[in-house]
């Protein structure tokens, strides 16, 4: 298993990520940006997942993952990505098979920050927001990989993967998150880091 061959397999969600916080800040996509909570309490008072979960967010990442997933299977057909990408060394590389994997990955990606956004909530962690000291530290990490933990779970359904792979593209997915929401950052398409 390559870095090389690692990334080429998770680009389409990598750039689906990209598009889907772009397309979240287009004036389209007003009628959807409602919280998938619609802006209900648990008895607590708190937020289930807060106004950051919306369904603009939530379909667009279904949507921009089956379009990546699918544009990239294309890609991959050209020779100097044909053999690199894992899905299809043990798959056949079809625009059915892409839009699937695409639609699940998106879908998984989506319904695996939920838990997260739910128990910050409970914690009184700001929706969007950072909060410092250990606590701090310790979400900046979730934040990173609890998307990654749905993605790699569809991932394994398409092609044989160890344990040790599983977990080693959750690594590489996390240092990837970071550099790529620093680079959003820099260039003020994202809030925060």
């Amino acid at each position: 298993m390559t870095i090389l061959k690692m990334y080429i397999t998770l680009a389409p969600c990598i750039l689906a990520g990209i598009l889907n916080m772009l397309w979240c800040r287009t004036s389209l996509c007003r009628s959807l940006a409602k919280p998938i909570d619609s802006g209900k309490c648990l008895s607590d008072g708190k937020r289930i997942f807060g106004g950051n979960k919306t369904w603009a967010g939530f379909f667009g990442m279904i949507f921009c993952s089956a379009v990546c997933q699918t544009l990239w299977g294309f890609a991959c057909r050209l020779p100097a990505l044909a053999d690199k990408n894992y899905i299809y060394i043990h798959n056949s590389n079809t625009v059915s098979l892409n839009a699937a994997l695409g639609g699940l990955m998106g879908l998984a990606y989506v319904l695996f920050e939920l838990p997260n956004s739910f128990v910050k909530r409970r914690l009184e962690i700001p929706s969007g927001k950072t909060v410092s000291g250990l606590k701090g530290k310790i979400f900046f990490i979730i934040d990173q990989v609890d998307s990654l933990f749905g993605v790699m779970l569809v991932y394994a359904a398409f092609y044989p993967m160890t344990a040790r792979q599983y977990f080693l593209y959750i690594a590489l997915g996390a240092v990837t998150h970071i550099a790529v929401n620093a680079a959003l950052y820099a260039l003020k398409i994202r809030k925060n880091l």
